[in-house]
């Protein structure tokens, strides 16, 4: 569906660098492509909202293997209580140089903070995310 949805910007006349992701496991799809297109000059970057590393409970089951070779730029939006994997979990991944991942606090699978725990509350991280996605895209693409 990527790979289709980059095609029919392209013949639309959409030129410019594009940046392809999704949420969960539409970002892990995202990042199992992304390779080939930013290889052939589709894409320009990745960015990946609560990426599954393995499955909730089972952190046994990595869903990494690829990360540690990708060499398209990748940000990752990570809650730090994500049940997919936490911060200390992910730091002892083996993750390629390209990847960076931006912790919220508090944070679920969501990226849903608990205000009356962290003092976040959904609107602030949307905002940080949104900052950061400029700050990053401006970096890869000029």
């Amino acid at each position: 569906e990527y790979v289709k949805a980059i095609a029919d910007l392209r013949a639309k006349g959409v030129s410019g660098p594009l940046i392809i992701g999704g949420k969960s496991m539409g970002g892990r799809v995202a990042s199992m492509v992304a390779d080939e297109m930013f290889a052939k000059g589709e894409i320009s970057g990745l960015i990946c909202l609560g990426y599954p590393f393995h499955p909730p409970a089972k952190p046994e089951q990595l869903r990494t293997k690829h990360l540690a070779g990708l060499k398209t730029p990748t940000l990752i939006f990570q809650g730090t209580r994500d049940e997919f994997g936490t911060q200390d979990e992910v730091a002892g991944y083996v993750l390629s140089e390209g990847i960076e991942i931006h912790w919220l606090e508090d944070g679920d699978h969501d990226l849903k903070p608990r205000k009356s725990i962290s003092g976040f509350s959904t609107a602030d991280h949307l905002k940080t995310l949104a900052e950061a996605v400029k700050a990053w895209s401006g970096r890869i693409v000029s």
